[in-house]
């Protein structure tokens, strides 16, 4: 069979090489002719490309069974393996910059047998008899019998074969500059660590190289910080962040990057039917973002990707599958796996932006992932549930049978701990007097 996917992210390299070993060949188009020889790597349309990242351990689980070397390739291009402590072997993360990942799958995707890499803009679907019948590229007509968006968030491609997206923004704005260790002994290690303040998160991302990056993460209703621009006034504002301020001291590192701002954050999702529930054309399906999106600090995106590759991967098989049963089945079974992350993420955000507005949590309601996996720390039994979520080694549904016992401890007036540190409000002083 021939398909083609349009993105070549992770989720599109992933799937790419994943159906070439079935024995399909695979064309993957993207705007971005991949990284020069020489000097760093400006991804085309990938505003999250140089923000950080942390690739869960659904990542590893999906690569162990898709294509296991490349796995390898990228522990020995310097991506570091991370356990949670007391966690076992198969909770196992990645600390690593999006950059030295996707290097390292576009390698192994271009010495993939049956595997090529096209740079062109995908303009549409080529439509005959019903059916999708290839893509046209540049103006040019590509043959093809399975057709897969795997074009990330923002991209419009056969936008019109779908119901309307739902969801939109997250509520959420981020800030963060990347640097390097002076001193090996300094290099950070480990899985990423988060502190909340008053109003606004702050987050330490360890990754390859002896690289780390820092992350503040506001309400975007929230404009103290809106002016933040450059890698000075990050840096002289981190500095005043308990959880940040180790980490840009210019005797122990240097920036690499300038200050970068991530806006339009959203939580979203969308299945594979039209308006209609009907599977409109035949032969394209969607994955990865053109799915489903979710607030970045949490760092799932990848991760609920690459499930979906995995499973694309198998319901395709040998190409003797009808390709109309084949988007259906996934998007029950995204329905059923991936839509659920969406949805802890949207009452998640919304209720964590109440409380940085003041507001107390309502107890009548249902208790936000983030206040339940909080109390855990005070009450073992809530962990037996909230371990599983946080690895993603459970749906967001294990937390139901810890609601109740969530609300007891809210009861006693316990709330999550709020680190000592300034506030957005004492940041924006310190971003004026440094501007």
């Amino acid at each position: 069979m021939r398909a083609a996917l349009v993105g070549g992210g992770p989720v599109g390299l992933v799937l790419a090489i994943a159906l070439a070993r079935q024995g399909h060949e695979v064309l993957v188009v993207d705007r971005d002719p991949g990284p020069p020889a020489t000097g760093p790597w400006h991804r085309r349309g990938v505003m999250q490309f140089a923000l950080p990242h942390f690739f869960r351990h659904p990542v590893r689980q999906a690569l162990l069974d898709l294509a296991p070397d490349v796995w390898d390739s990228l522990v020995a291009a310097g991506g570091r393996p991370a356990l949670p402590p007391g966690a076992p072997e198969e909770a196992t993360g990645l600390a690593c910059r999006r950059e030295t990942f996707e290097r390292t799958l576009r390698e192994a995707a271009r010495h993939e047998r049956r595997v090529t890499l096209l740079t062109g803009h995908a303009d549409d679907v080529v439509r005959e008899r019903g059916r999708v019948a290839g893509l046209v590229v540049d103006g040019q007509r590509v043959d093809s019998d399975l057709v897969v968006s795997a074009a990330g968030r923002s991209s419009r491609f056969a936008d019109g074969l779908r119901a309307p997206v739902e969801g939109g923004s997250c509520g959420f704005s981020y800030i963060a500059r990347m640097y390097r260790a002076r001193h090996p002994e300094d290099a950070p290690a480990g899985l990423p660590s988060g502190v909340m303040y008053a109003d606004y998160l702050a987050i330490v991302f360890p990754q390859d190289a002896a690289t780390t990056s820092v992350l503040i993460v506001r309400p975007t209703f929230d404009r103290a910080l809106a002016d933040l621009r450059t890698g000075p006034q990050l840096e002289a504002v981190a500095a005043h962040v308990p959880h940040l301020a180790r980490w840009v001291d210019p005797e122990r590192f240097e920036p690499i990057t300038d200050a970068m701002p991530g806006a339009g954050l959203t939580n979203t999702y969308r299945g594979q039917l039209d308006d209609a529930g009907r599977i409109s054309l035949p032969g394209t399906v969607f994955v990865g973002d053109a799915v489903s999106t979710t607030n970045p600090a949490a760092g799932r995106g990848v991760s609920l990707g690459l499930l979906q590759a995995r499973e694309l991967a198998r319901l395709v098989g040998d190409g003797t599958a009808d390709l109309r049963d084949v988007a259906l089945e996934l998007d029950a079974w995204c329905a059923t796996h991936i839509r659920p992350w969406y949805e802890d993420h949207v009452h998640w955000d919304e209720s964590l932006l109440r409380r940085f507005a003041g507001e107390d949590i309502d107890l009548e309601a249902r208790i936000p992932s983030d206040v339940v996996c909080a109390a855990a720390e005070v009450d073992p039994t809530i962990a037996t549930a909230a371990l599983p979520y946080l690895a993603m080694a459970a749906p967001p549904a294990v937390l139901d049978s810890v609601q109740e016992r969530t609300r007891e401890v809210l009861r006693t007036g316990w709330r999550p701990p709020v680190a000592a540190g300034p506030s957005l409000a004492e940041l924006g002083e310190v971003l004026h007097r440094a501007a």
